[in-house]
């Protein structure tokens, strides 16, 4: 008896998700088909019945970890009632349980060194969300969308995604904790006087 298509979508949903958290965890190279499969539940033939290569896989579970690297922040700030303001994206951002847990996080950050050797399709992908997140961090910053501006923006974002990186790589708690508290401080000082809220 043949699975029902509503079991098919499911399951093939349910790889995607698998596959985005992992490749944030372990980078694009460092997931095996059959590793995903057996943690899914299937046979590595399965796979193939969802997907028609490797390269289908990856970009369907790098926009799912694009998409859901924004909703931690996002769904704690809608449930509380509070406002998208530049402080609180630092604040999340700059979090010791972001830099803990990879697998639900920002997937720039996350494939931040992966994607320089990622195929075109992913590249974009990928340079879309930088896209996003640069003209939504100029417009909590109150600025217009102008090149000055949009530089401003791009050191704040670098220096977010840089001090992840680090307090990520360092083997030092403290060290890995004082990295994230000195930007945060820093950027939030920094750039206060013309922040707002959107």
């Amino acid at each position: 008896m043949g699975h029902s298509q509503a079991e098919k979508t499911q399951t093939h949903d349910e790889i995607v998700r698998i596959a985005s958290k992992r490749f944030r965890e372990l980078g694009l190279d460092g997931l095996s088909i059959a590793d995903l499969m057996k943690e899914a539940g299937l046979t590595h033939g399965g796979f193939y019945r969802h997907f028609a290569s490797r390269e289908d896989l990856l970009l369907e579970a790098l926009l799912a970890a694009l998409k859901d690297g924004e909703a931690p922040g996002k769904n704690k700030r809608e449930k509380a009632n509070v406002a998208l303001t530049f402080d609180a994206v630092i604040d999340g951002y700059l979090s010791e349980s972001h830099r803990d847990e990879p697998g639900s996080g920002c997937a720039v950050s996350a494939l931040m060194s992966d994607m320089g050797r990622a195929g075109a399709a992913a590249r974009k992908l990928y340079t879309g969300q930088v896209e996003r997140n640069l003209r939504l961090l100029t417009q909590l910053l109150g600025k217009a969308d102008t090149p000055m501006n949009q530089a401003e923006a791009i050191v704040v974002y670098s220096a977010m995604i840089g001090a992840v990186g680090l307090a990520r790589a360092v083997s030092d708690k403290r060290l890995s904790k004082e990295i994230l508290n000195t930007v945060r401080e820093y950027l939030k000082n920094g750039f206060k006087q013309c922040s707002r809220s959107v």
